[in-house]
């Protein structure tokens, strides 16, 4: 669970912030999306062998471009 401490004086804008940022780097936001629906394990399996097809692929371009 996501706390945010504020000082006297901070803004609820700025708390927000915080807060925001601390759901995006904890992934609360993304693991809340996934389970905001089923997804059949064959699903699952698709959309991670993509993700691991396009980590590879952003590796390669990043090679070539430091070899250039």
């Amino acid at each position: 669970m996501a706390q945010v401490y504020i000082k006297q004086g901070d803004s609820i804008d700025a708390a927000l912030r915080k807060f925001k940022k601390m759901t995006m780097e904890s992934g609360i936001l993304k693991e809340y999306r996934a389970h905001e629906h089923y997804e059949k394990p064959s699903d699952k399996r698709r959309r991670e062998a993509a993700a691991r097809l396009r980590k590879i692929q952003r590796a390669k371009r990043q090679a070539e471009a430091r070899d250039r």
